[in-house]
């Protein structure tokens, strides 16, 4: 082919310069496409000879770019030959360059002539967004404000979507932070709905919780749609869950079959068997088949029986793969240009792609290249938990009932159903392996006691250099378990193998695969125990978990946590995506991003363009809310503290008739508070709700349907609770919610810091109490109509140096700092008098 069908003139010229410059040896430049299709501009980027090709990314990389930092299109290098049909090191070369986006060109030294070996791709052009149009839907008389009953125009809301619309027309990184109130999810919702209507790119929204996808998917892209008018309803939108939590009815039946012929070891069968048949119910019924979806909650045995596991799918062999509930999810998320997810899911999605799987197909998610961040101050705690490796004797103790169990004089399990499909010898041996199975139970019975020994009455402990000899019986019961363990998994895969080749395909066959594949993930974590002088880059810890039975049903979990995930975070989320926009409303410290940065792994981006902007709450805090803080409040190390709380607590809910939310940084001085506070609470008809007395959801329920109660809880009340008007006037912060220097991860981050100069206190432990601080103080004001106070009853608010940080951080309120008694008179004031 004529060079000048697919060359400019101008690049023609340039090339045979450099060629002639290099002595007529290999040149190898990139380069970029005009609109006509035509490679217009290159650069050369190595020369010698076919082992100086210039370096190319993976799959998981984004695209070469030139000095201007515009992504390259083709890889052009010439044949000194004139022999132009690639050789297998140029089909080489050029499957690489493919996998990095980009065509391959070969052209002969005069380059007069060109052979196409992979054709470029010529880049769709973007239709930027227009940040004037978008702003007036909402403003006064917009689309957007026309669907809302009680609209405000808000101009932080306006300024924080101007950023986003930057984010998305520059291919910017963006970090925000989006006071209460100020409306940040429509500030990315109309960005990202019009930018995928208008270029039909496909738009992650990733959020903390199911709770707020279901918020998002129901609630805030119904109005954006119809804000959008004829042309939103062309947008289609997916809500995605992990898939344990969709039904698979492949195992649903599975499990009935097995219920009603008495062999599914776990709770007594009757009761297995009527849970079952009531999913079995609903699952004819059921559009989705979401677990949320179901009138009631299952136990997690039963359920986990019935989910979606990608280890258990039989794929195009599965016979109900046309009912599939999961394929019939992912057939969506193919045809959605919006898909909801949360930080669990992404991450799963991203470390697969970043693995290796890439980023041009499917792998947990359909591909996507701009990705918005909800609750943005929780991805370093979200990465790092599914970053994080663990097992637990009731897991373990799981897996191995699957495949052998005795009751009395009965036998069952997966290993006796597969000894049915054995021949001889095999199938004895089958039998024998599972009655060899009730050792390994005992060691793991044996192992669990003894970390609950270890923990005593600490809730974790971490294994150091300096607790070897501590941990010296409970590593070697590890190395008992992980060989008796590996062995088990040996052995089943080896019955396995002895399988005939043309036999059917059965269920207990997958099940048994995947409980293998399972125990050998329990054996990993072990020998992380083992090894864990080599595992410097990881904290190896146990956790005290509490029974349903009370302290004597308590049981250990075993956890391998990694001490870094900003630099995966950089490669996997913030490198290869060309906008992430990343919301909060608790991103800062004193008005700077840098503690989170650092923390997220954005910091580490150096040669992306970020953007930042804080949008402060538009509610009126210095009129509607009172910071209460006793100077003379003790210091949390004095012996009189906690006494101290114990009296302000009942006192000051007392004062407020209930409507209160207590939140403690830890379960005994919650104790301890409630054990003061409500008989003196409840004579007065105040009603006292205790986290731990129910499941989260209800408890809130409880707490929102009754205006005359008050809520002791701990940390996950911290943020996520939204109780707007009477239901919430007083939230009292019992203690600066410091993270507790016994954390095995904080500390092993915070050891890590003081290795590279920095400060533990000043850099991890004091901004991160900020932030907690920060989302704490934001559970009072919900609307712009609320008003009440924030009691804080810890000493150093008002008598460390750094207490001025916590108060610089939060907006600027009215105040009352003096004795308690005077405090709690302008407590009781400001609540009563503005009723």
């Amino acid at each position: 082919m004529q060079a000048g069908k697919r060359l400019t003139q101008a690049v023609i010229q340039s090339l045979r310069e450099e060629i002639r410059e290099a002595g007529g040896s290999e040149v190898y430049a990139f380069g970029w496409l005009d609109d006509r299709g035509l490679v217009a501009r290159s650069e050369v980027q190595s020369r010698g000879n076919a082992g100086a090709v210039p370096a190319l990314p993976g799959r998981q990389e984004t695209p070469p770019s030139g000095a201007d930092g515009a992504a390259a299109d083709v890889l052009i290098h010439n044949h000194p030959s004139g022999f132009l049909v690639p050789s297998d090191n140029d089909l080489s070369i050029a499957a690489r360059a493919a996998e990095a986006g980009i065509g391959s060109f070969i052209v002969d030294n005069a380059v007069e002539r060109v052979y196409a070996v992979v054709e470029p791709v010529r880049r769709q052009e973007t239709r930027p967004l227009d940040a004037d149009e978008l702003a007036a839907s909402l403003e006064e008389g917009g689309a957007v404000a026309n669907r809302l009953e009680a609209f405000e125009s808000r101009p932080s809301q306006i300024d924080l979507m101007r950023l986003i619309i930057r984010g998305f027309n520059e291919d910017a990184l963006v970090a925000a932070e989006a006071g209460t109130g100020v409306g940040k999810s429509l500030a990315y919702l109309l960005p990202a709905m019009r930018y995928a209507l208008d270029n039909g790119e496909r738009i992650v929204i990733s959020t903390a919780t199911i709770n707020l996808q279901e918020q998002l998917y129901h609630k805030d892209i119904p109005l954006v749609t119809g804000a959008l008018g004829a042309r939103g309803k062309k947008i289609k939108t997916a809500l995605v869950k992990g898939r344990g939590n969709y039904l698979c009815r492949r195992r649903l039946a599975a499990a009935l079959r097995e219920t009603e012929e008495g062999v599914l070891p776990g709770m007594v069968e009757s009761e297995e068997h009527d849970v079952l048949v009531l999913i079995h119910g609903w699952a004819e019924t059921t559009a989705t088949g979401s677990r949320s979806d179901l009138s009631f909650f299952p136990p997690e045995a039963v359920w986990s029986r019935v989910s979606s596991e990608s280890d258990l799918c039989m794929g195009m062999r599965c016979p109900e793969r046309e009912r599939c509930f999961f394929l019939a999810l992912r057939k969506a998320c193919s045809d959605a240009r919006i898909l909801v997810v949360n930080h669990h899911l992404l991450f799963a999605d991203l470390a697969a792609r970043s693995g290796g799987a890439g980023y041009d197909g499917t792998v947990v998610l359909p591909p996507f290249r701009r990705v918005v961040i909800d609750e943005a101050h929780t991805v370093e705690d979200a990465a790092s938990s599914f970053f994080s490796e663990s097992f637990s004797r009731p897991l373990l103790l799981r897996l191995l009932a699957r495949l052998y169990r005795r009751q009395r004089a009965r036998q069952t399990g997966l290993l006796l159903r597969l000894a049915l499909l054995l021949p001889g010898d095999s199938a004895s041996r089958a039998v024998e392996t599972g009655a060899s199975i009730t050792g390994a139970r005992t060691l793991v019975e044996e192992l669990d006691a003894e970390a609950l020994t270890l923990l005593w009455d600490e809730g974790t402990i971490r294994l150091t250099p300096a607790r070897e000899g501590l941990f010296a019986g409970l590593v070697s019961r590890l190395a008992v378990l992980s060989r008796r363990l590996s062995q088990l998994a040996g052995v089943v895969r080896d019955l396995l193998e002895a399988l005939p080749p043309d036999g059917p395909e059965e269920d207990a066959v997958w099940e048994i695969r995947a409980t293998v594949r399972r125990l050998e993930a329990a054996v990993s974590v072990m020998r992380a125990f083992l090894e864990y002088r080599e595992r410097t880059g990881e904290v190896i810890w146990l956790e005290r978990h509490a029974g349903s039975a009370g302290a004597r049903d308590d049981w250990a979990a075993f956890h391998v946590t990694p001490i870094h995930v900003a630099p995966p975070l950089r490669d996997a989320l913030f490198m290869p995506n060309r906008t992430v926009i990343a919301v909060s409303a608790t991103l800062t410290v004193n008005g700077r991003f840098d503690y989170w940065e650092n923390r997220a792994g954005i910091a580490l981006v150096k040669e992306r363009q970020i953007l930042t902007g804080v949008f402060p709450s538009p509610f009126p805090y210095a009129a509607s809310v009172l910071l209460a803080v006793p100077s003379g409040a003790p210091l949390p190390e004095d012996a009189a503290f906690r006494p101290f709380v114990d009296e302000a607590v009942s006192a000051l809910a007392a004062c407020s008739g209930g409507s209160a939310l207590v939140l403690f940084t830890s379960y005994d001085a919650l104790q301890s508070a409630w054990n003061a506070a409500r008989g003196p609470l409840e004579e007065q008809g105040i009603r006292c709700l205790r986290q731990g007395d129910d499941d989260r959801s209800r408890l809130l329920k409880a707490f929102l349907a009754d205006e005359s109660s008050v809520l002791f809880a701990t940390h996950s009340f911290w943020e996520g609770v939204d109780a707007p008007g009477n239901t919430l006037r007083l939230v009292i912060l019992c203690r600066l919610p410091f993270k507790s220097p016994a954390d095995p991860v904080f500390a092993a981050r915070g050891e890590d810091l003081e290795k590279q100069g920095g400060s533990a206190f000043m850099d991890l432990s004091l901004p991160e109490a900020v932030i907690k601080f920060k989302q704490g103080f934001g559970r009072l004001m919900r609307r712009s109509s609320d008003h009440g106070v924030v009691a804080v009853l810890d000493g150093r608010l008002l008598r460390k140096r750094y207490g001025e940080l916590f108060l610089r951080s939060i907006p600027e309120t009215r105040t009352s700092f003096g004795a308690f008694d005077s405090v709690l008179r302008d407590t009781e004031s400001f609540l009563w008098n503005r009723r």
